[in-house]
């Protein structure tokens, strides 16, 4: 009998996320949230308005799970906005004005 071979490509995401706490004191909130997102080691790119992860699929859906899990639990009622796309997007980008 011959060997039988498995082999797999982990499949890559994007996601852009975007946190609004219901609260007046909101900003302590959203960068505890990036900050452990950083703290995972996976790519992070923070914009004005939202912050994107890149990684392998399973590693950034469960840590998305587990950290917006502890904001809910930490900072009650809060809207997360969530993007996925398959693949890598150039977070580097830049428009050029023509």
């Amino acid at each position: 009998m011959g060997a039988f071979f498995c082999t797999f490509i982990l499949m890559k995401i994007t996601v852009e996320i975007s946190n609004y706490p219901l609260t007046e004191d909101y900003e302590p909130q959203i960068v505890d949230f990036i900050d452990r997102c950083i703290a995972t080691g996976m790519k992070v790119k923070v914009n004005a308005t939202s912050t994107h992860l890149q990684g392998h699929y399973d590693e950034v859906m469960d840590t998305l799970q587990k950290e917006i899990k502890i904001s809910y639990e930490r900072y009650g009622q809060m809207i997360f906005v969530v993007k996925i796309l398959k693949g890598e997007l150039n977070l580097e980008y830049q428009h050029e004005e023509m």
